[in-house]
């Protein structure tokens, strides 16, 4: 019984270490990346040269069914884009893109917000000269 206990405890732990990785409670995921396929990022990045020209940003959404959330592009303190997606299912993958110019070269944001404008999550993505 003392060995099913700790088994059980040993679960419970790894669970909760794995949840708390999460950047967000509500959030298992939240990356750049240089495509999206099968609603899966691919080619995640933290930086790009100034060629890339598109950039998506993934999020994988959790229990936060029937909210919506909202994808805030900032580039040099002004607000670039903002994407709203309604959240309809416990665990829900959303994705926006941005078209880059050559020259808006320098430090991305992108806040994760909620419809009442509560930030669940912020990222950032250095965007280059090449």
């Amino acid at each position: 019984m003392k060995k099913i206990a700790t088994a059980i405890l040993g679960l419970f732990l790894s669970f909760s270490a794995l949840a708390h990785e999460w950047p967000h409670e509500n959030i298992s995921e939240a990356v750049f990346a240089i495509n999206v396929e099968d609603r899966a990022p691919i080619d995640i990045v933290e930086e790009a040269d100034n060629t890339l020209g598109k950039i998506y940003f993934f999020t994988n959404i959790r229990d936060l069914k029937g909210e919506y959330i909202t994808h805030r592009w900032i580039y040099d303190d002004n607000v670039m884009s903002n994407v709203r997606f309604e959240i309809l299912g416990p665990r829900w993958r959303i994705w926006s893109t941005k078209n880059l110019w050559h020259s808006w070269v320098g430090e991305w944001k992108v806040q994760v917000l909620l419809d009442d404008a509560t930030m669940l999550y912020e990222k950032t993505f250095n965007y280059k000269h090449q």
